[in-house]
């Protein structure tokens, strides 16, 4: 009874030591007596003792592969130091087992030849700029020469491009240069923009200051025509209520006198008088001393002192030439229309 109770113990234990759990991501590629026999995904699964054996656990998960930098020369003869990460995942564990020896260090070599072949291909400022495209070709050969081997390679990348240093002092000047460069041209750009709106600004300016004095000068030959046009109608409306006063012929002499006395002032040397204001004169015994004649008054031949000018406000010393013209003007015609003078008096 013991050694059956012993046989049992010993038959569950061997038992016990075949079974096996597969982890999820994971498979068992089993052989029978040296051969392949199945692969075992994630669960439970039993082996038969001793003539089955379980002789590889892979995983199924992506796998990110850092491989070394390698010594590479591109097509202009510059040797510089790249290394890639390439991203793949078993997607056949039978290929994996017996596709290669050590397929990990198959795809490291491989990475290696392929990457040198494609940047041998290219030129130096091509390769810093064309990583993309590296890739791309990278990822295709690599994925299509893995598949015997049971390996999917889903991505490459570039992790490092390290050119020599006297390189990459060369390539900092040249941006260095490049950077002066689109400066100067930027700074000339802005110079340009600013001369020309300067330009437009002065050529605006000076539009609207000679529209402005124009404006101006319109304004005061328009003020300049209405007031003698008032006057001269005050003058007409003058002697029309002098007519409908119907004054007599005596205060008519006296006031002939009054202008006669203004026009002479002393200072006329002729006179031109109608006939019949003489005669009123000599009947009036005054003619002498009113008009200056013989020895009584001598003849003032002195300048008579011109009416002050009045200052116009809106004149100063950014006005132009023609404003200055129209407001000496008006200041003159009012002056003129203060102090008015009878017409046919040849004075001063």
């Amino acid at each position: 009874m013991q050694i059956i109770g012993i046989l049992l113990l010993i038959i569950i234990l061997v038992l016990l030591a075949n079974i096996r759990v597969v982890p999820q991501a994971n498979a068992y590629v089993l052989e029978r007596l040296g051969k392949y026999k199945a692969t075992w995904d994630a669960g439970l699964h039993f082996k038969v003792p001793l003539i089955e054996r379980v002789i590889r656990k892979v995983s199924l998960k992506e796998q990110v592969l850092d491989f070394p930098p390698q010594q590479v020369i591109t097509k202009d003869n510059i040797s510089m130091a790249v290394d890639s990460v390439v991203y793949c995942y078993v997607f056949d564990p039978k290929l994996f087992v017996y596709g290669a020896e050590n397929p990990i260090l198959g795809l490291q070599n491989l990475a290696a030849t392929t990457l040198r072949n494609i940047i041998g291909e290219m030129e130096l400022d091509q390769t810093l700029t064309s990583r993309d495209q590296i890739n791309a070709k990278l990822e295709n050969i690599l994925d299509e020469a893995t598949d015997a081997w049971g390996i999917k390679v889903t991505r490459v990348e570039l992790k490092n491009i390290q050119p020599p240093a006297e390189i990459v002092e060369i390539m900092s000047k040249q941006m260095r240069a490049e950077r002066e460069r689109r400066q100067t041209v930027l700074e000339a750009q802005a110079h340009k923009e600013a001369v020309v709106s300067r330009a437009e600004g002065d050529k605006q300016a000076k539009i609207l200051a000679a529209e402005a004095e124009r404006d101006a000068q319109i304004a005061l030959a328009q003020g300049r025509a209405r007031s003698i046009e008032l006057v001269y109608e005050a003058e007409a409306e003058g002697l029309k209520r002098l007519n409908a006063a119907q004054v007599s012929d005596s205060v008519l002499r006296l006031k002939g006198i009054e202008a006669l006395k203004d026009v002479s002032d002393g200072r006329a040397t002729k006179i031109y008088m109608p006939s019949d204001l003489s005669s009123v004169i000599a009947s009036l015994g005054v003619a002498g001393e009113a008009l200056g004649i013989g020895d009584s008054t001598a003849i003032d031949k002195t300048a008579k002192p011109a009416p002050a000018l009045e200052n116009d406000p809106c004149v100063n010393t950014e006005t132009g030439k023609g404003g200055r013209d129209a407001a000496y003007a008006t200041s003159a015609i009012n002056a003129n229309i203060t102090n008015r003078r009878p017409f046919g008096v040849d004075g001063d």
